[in-house]
């Protein structure tokens, strides 16, 4: 199973990614062995995925660092790099190749001050990997000083050092970045692409899978989890109902407060094992002595981790809400479909019932303004405004229709 067998759908993306990595080998392979360069080459030092959420963009990022990383003989042999089982693949994979640098928002923005190591290091050789690798999971939410940081070392970088930026669209990236990266855009998997993943990969029933599938509009990591994990199902099949709900003013603000609590505590329940896991780590990296007392003078450190794990907390409530959010527009998308007699298969088949009742009880027009509603409350959350408030509002306006 090579590197590539993790991008679902995404064959031309694939092809290209390939070559480039065959290039890349050559090109190292060549200063090694103090041979000549190859005149042509399909690789570069900065590369730009986007694509809509779920088509695997970071995946695909991941996929490419491990097959620059490959140390598997069969190259040699005329292999392609990105065996998937050599050290330098497994470890690129999973994230702990020491010249694999992987950086995301840990709140709503990358600060310049999370890329200063990242961008020194971007200067300096391979430890002892083939090349230096930045992967940028979140490139669109670079602030104005991250991405100057991140444009100087992409107009001067070093001689193997490859950037790796992920962004939704090609316009969430500064032009003076974007024209010095090229351009992979991923599509949006099909349902018989990813449900024959969840098949092959996961050893879900088929018939889950391209419910999972389905259900997710393609969206391959949400169509796993959605498949794998009974407490996704559950809280999917609750946002699916929040539509009967807000009848009247009661349960509209009922039912955004129970919204709003079940995101809190997906965040809370992710950060307590990450955050005492990290917390953890940076005590014994500072030498804390038994019984937890800290050494003079690392009382800063603590604190700047704790503000890192707060934006982090913030950032995966938002996350949670907007998935929620996500399928609740899917939902109202079928009421149309069904509104407007469209041959366009329904996303939400196991609430069939329910997307009929509401599309002989509204009209069509009512049903885009309450999608409109749910896209304004996501717009208002990325502004910072209170999730309760934002979402309160959303329900008020579900109801008037």
């Amino acid at each position: 199973m090579t590197v590539w067998d993790d991008l679902v759908g995404q064959e031309r993306v694939s092809e290209q990614l390939a070559a480039a990595a065959r290039d890349a080998d050559a090109l190292v392979t060549a200063v090694a062995s103090d041979t000549p360069r190859p005149e042509a080459s399909k690789m570069t030092h900065a590369w730009l995925f986007t694509g809509p959420p779920g088509a695997g963009r970071t995946q695909a990022a991941r996929s490419f660092a491990a097959a620059l990383q490959c140390v598997s003989p069969d190259r040699a042999l005329g292999g392609i790099p990105g065996c998937g089982f050599c050290d330098g693949c497994h470890t690129a994979l999973i994230g702990t190749h020491a010249d694999v640098t992987t950086v995301a928002a840990v709140g709503t923005q990358i600060l310049a001050e999370d890329m200063r190591d990242t961008v020194r290091k971007s200067f300096t050789s391979p430890a002892n990997g083939r090349w230096q690798v930045i992967l940028v999971e979140d490139a669109e939410r670079l602030n104005e000083k991250s991405a100057n940081a991140v444009l100087k070392a992409v107009e001067e970088p070093a001689p193997r050092t490859v950037w790796l930026l992920c962004a939704p669209s090609i316009e969430d990236v500064l032009p003076t970045i974007r024209s010095r990266c090229r351009h992979l855009n991923l599509s949006t998997p099909s349902v018989d692409a990813v449900a024959d993943m969840l098949v092959r990969r996961e050893g879900v029933e088929p018939a889950v899978a391209v419910a999972a599938a389905r259900a997710t509009q393609g969206h391959v990591d949400r169509a796993r989890r959605l498949a794998t994990d009974p407490a996704a199902r559950e809280r999917r099949a609750a946002v699916l109902k929040l539509p009967l709900r807000v009848g009247d003013v009661g349960g509209c603000l009922k039912a955004a407060q129970e919204l709003v609590d079940a995101a809190t505590e997906d965040a809370k329940q992710l950060a307590e094992e990450r955050d005492g896991k990290e917390t953890e780590e940076l005590k014994a990296a500072l030498g804390a002595v038994q019984g937890g007392r800290m050494p003079r003078g690392t009382a800063g450190v603590m604190k700047d981790l704790e503000d890192k794990q707060k934006r982090r907390r913030t950032r995966t409530q938002r996350d949670s809400l907007d998935l929620a959010l996500t399928d609740l527009t899917a939902f109202y998308r079928d009421v149309l479909a069904l509104q407007l007699g469209s041959r366009v298969a329904l996303a939400n088949t196991d609430a069939e019932d329910t997307l009929e009742r509401l599309a002989r009880s509204s009209t069509p027009e009512s049903t885009l303004r309450r999608i409109e509603a749910i896209s304004a409350c996501r717009e208002a959350l990325d502004r910072n405004v209170a999730p309760l408030l934002a979402v309160e509002a959303m329900t008020m306006a579900l109801r008037a229709g």
